[in-house]
């Protein structure tokens, strides 16, 4: 979706099969190697899951890349092997074998990877800058965007910051869950997970949210930092335009591809 006034706005949910969204998302009937067609048809990106919890063939990238419209982006969880160790400045070899594993099949509807590690990971600012270092930049000749979603409060910190800034790596924006919000700006685009939606709400979210989080996506995609956001090191200057990706994740999931399709709705 093209934004005059900025960068484009990607918008959807975490993987795409999950038994209760037939009759509620997908139609009754619909056949499960239909239901990716379906959802790209509705939502504008999508963060692959299956990824985090093994690798994927290079066939199973580009039979979804074709299976997809060819605007639409996929994000890729990377696997847990490579970001659960204790010392990640091990993880190189790791990390390798999942990028040359075949994700350069999904071509350019490849988007960012969201490297996410676990809440009881301790920011070490040596050896989070030693992986950091060893995420590639490019891939086959595809540029490559890297994300990292960190859980424990130690990473709430402005030396946090500063080194994501260094290497131009994307903090991801967990809200509505019990991990800390950090919501500053350090790469050229933004990773959102929305992971609060509701039983109760026709949508998932209250459409006051909804609006407040279709605002914040249009700031961000036009250079500038909305407000009523924690920070904790000083905002960026307005730059130019950044490309923002918003993923309904988790919550009350039966409710996040609704909550996904009304966003996309208010940004337009």
């Amino acid at each position: 979706m093209n934004q005059k006034s900025g960068g484009m706005i990607r918008i959807g949910i975490g993987g795409w099969t999950y038994e209760p969204w037939q009759g509620a998302f997908y139609p009754e009937g619909l056949p499960r190697k239909r239901q990716l067609e379906h959802a790209s048809q509705r939502l504008t990106s999508i963060e692959i899951n299956s990824t985090y919890y093994g690798a994927q063939k290079p066939e199973s990238f580009a039979k979804w890349y074709e299976q997809t419209p060819d605007d639409f982006v996929f994000s890729v969880k990377a696997p847990r092997y490579a970001t659960h160790g204790k010392v990640l400045a091990d993880a190189g070899e790791k990390i390798e074998r999942f990028i040359t594993g075949g994700l350069a099949q999904l071509k350019h509807k490849l988007g960012p990877i969201n490297w996410q590690f676990m809440p009881t990971k301790v920011f070490d600012p040596a050896d989070f800058e030693a992986f950091l270092k060893m995420l590639p930049r490019d891939i086959d000749g595809l540029a490559l965007r890297h994300a990292v979603e960190v859980r424990h409060e130690s990473f709430r910190t402005p030396e946090f910051i500063e080194l994501s800034r260094r290497y131009g790596v994307a903090v991801v924006m967990g809200a509505d869950s019990k991990h800390p919000l950090i919501a500053d700006v350090t790469a050229p685009f933004i990773y959102v997970r929305l992971m609060g939606t509701q039983p109760g709400e026709a949508l998932g979210y209250p459409s006051r949210t909804l609006a407040l989080w279709a605002k914040r996506a249009k700031a961000w995609a036009a250079g500038a930092t909305p407000d009523g956001l924690p920070r904790l090191a000083s905002a960026l200057p307005d730059a130019g335009r950044r490309d923002v990706y918003v993923y309904v994740i988790s919550g009350h999931k039966v409710s996040n591809p609704l909550a996904a399709m009304s966003l996309i709705k208010r940004v337009k």
